[in-house]
């Protein structure tokens, strides 16, 4: 290549000649001139940003930053309204747990306060050596509480269901002709084959007679719904008590009744005074026990009434 140079202050022009080789270190020049203002440039820009402050850099970190310590917090915030939902529902399921297992407690006549359960329980133990400790993220901090909220509700439908079976028996129990009809300590014929009184025969006696004076309170041995209490030629006044469950108690030989067939009677209510009529030799207090209208010997279950009482 000839370049021809032509000035006024040369007489005559004057032509250089240049080769392939002057070409090749004339790109390389160029092209190393580009990269270094580049890399100049880019050092001032993104590593003296803030030295030599340019607002635009400055504003665009600035909002980047912003927009992401909005987004943690606004996550935060919604895991955070979660739990709170979660515990809050918790602890209604532990004041319903609480307040059945008060209930539970007085069915099985177990005082609340021997299991302290407004208390957490005492817990403890040495950390392993071997295996190291790991903080909960917040998946397995939700997943713990899920769990054991799901646990709470099947302990609320367990004790439930126990808490209805207890209050079955303690109604039946209530039910069970347990109390005695007067309160004397023995009673003076017992349930079985006796010889008559009138008759001198041998003869099966149906109940127990207790010895007491005209006029003492008879009391019902369970609760129940009367369905007899009229005069009978050898019971003399009587009253009959279903009890429910095929059982049924007789007070016979009254001298007063104090109930009338279709009263509901509480357990040791007063229903009659004792006396001597109908087929008796004098004041006493007649009292049967029926299962399906069979005679039952009374002192069954008299007796689980001072086993307790004893108990007691």
């Amino acid at each position: 290549m000839h370049i021809i140079l032509v000035s006024n202050r040369l007489a005559t022009a004057k032509s250089i000649s240049l080769g392939p080789r002057h070409l090749l270190l004339g790109v390389a020049l160029l092209a190393s001139t580009v990269v270094l203002l580049s890399s100049s440039m880019f050092y001032l820009v993104f590593r003296h940003a803030a030295e030599i402050k340019l607002p635009l850099v400055q504003t665009l970190l600035l909002s980047a930053q912003e927009q992401q310590a909005q987004t943690a917090k606004e996550f935060m915030r919604e895991n955070l309204n979660a739990m709170a939902v979660r515990l809050g529902q918790m602890q209604a399921q532990l004041m319903r747990l609480d307040a059945l297992g008060e209930r539970l407690s007085a069915l099985a006549g177990v005082k609340p306060q021997e299991f302290r359960m407004s208390e957490p329980p005492g817990r403890g133990g040495a950390l392993s050596t071997s295996i190291p400790v790991q903080d909960l993220s917040m998946h397995d901090f939700a997943w713990q509480l899920d769990a054991l909220s799901k646990h709470m509700e099947n302990r609320y439908d367990y004790m439930g269901i126990l808490e209805s079976r207890l209050f079955d028996a303690k109604v039946k129990k209530k039910l069970m002709p347990t109390v005695k009809p007067v309160d004397v300590d023995w009673n003076v014929s017992s349930f079985g084959w006796r010889i008559d009184p009138i008759t001198g025969q041998n003869a099966l006696h149906e109940g127990v007679d207790f010895l007491v004076d005209t006029g003492t309170p008879v009391h019902a041995a369970a609760g129940g719904l009367v369905v007899v209490a009229e005069f009978h030629p050898q019971y003399g006044y009587v009253v009959d008590i279903d009890h429910g469950n095929d059982f049924t108690t007789r007070y016979a030989h009254n001298s007063r009744l104090l109930v009338k067939a279709g009263d509901l009677v509480q357990r040791g209510g007063i229903i009659a005074e004792s006396g001597s009529t109908g087929r008796s030799t004098g004041p006493h207090v007649h009292f049967e026990v029926r299962y399906k209208g069979v005679a039952q010997n009374p002192n069954r279950f008299l007796q689980v009434s001072a086993a307790t009482a004893r108990a007691k």
